[in-house]
């Protein structure tokens, strides 16, 4: 049965991928640049745009994975996970999908010399913050209690931690 579980969580992951950081760092730049670039930016801008493109992207898929094998569930809201996940990127910040995605938005905007992305960024982060303290924790406190209420307390929700956090 865990099996038939793990499967059905990397395909639900796997879709929510493509529905959630898809839509948000994909779909929404092209509606709003058509990925062409608009300023030619010193290359050092744009090397510093691709690396933090790529470092969202490799965050993003560690982040999923982990819910697929930590949690055995997805981050969709429709089949969450069935433990806390707090191993792998989770010990160093509490939003890493968010934090990964808000990165690649910056690393495009960096790339295709575009600054509409920038501040598509910044709503893009100022909706999650908003969404995360309003439902996010709310539910997730509920769900799992006390081992939540402590990895908040020890692990921030936006800025990563350089030490990873340990429970306990």
């Amino acid at each position: 049965m865990p099996r038939v579980r793990r499967r059905a969580a990397a395909i639900g992951s796997a879709l929510f991928f493509l529905l959630g950081p898809g839509l948000e760092a994909g779909v929404g730049p092209w509606l709003l640049t058509g990925f062409e670039t608009r300023a030619v930016w010193p290359d050092v801008l744009r090397l510093l745009g691709v690396a933090l493109a790529v470092a969202g992207l490799a965050v993003l898929v560690q982040a999923f994975v982990r819910f697929v094998v930590e949690g055995i569930g997805t981050p969709a809201p429709v089949a969450p996970p069935g433990r806390l996940v707090v191993g792998g990127v989770y010990r160093h910040v509490r939003n890493p999908m968010y934090v990964a995605t808000a990165a690649v938005i910056v690393g495009e905007a960096l790339v295709l010399g575009q600054p509409v992305l920038f501040l598509a960024a910044a709503v893009y982060c100022g909706a999650l913050a908003l969404l995360v303290r309003l439902r996010e924790e709310p539910v997730m406190a509920k769900r799992f209690g006390a081992p939540y209420d402590a990895y908040r307390q020890g692990v921030p929700a936006w800025v990563p931690r350089l030490r990873p956090w340990r429970a306990g």
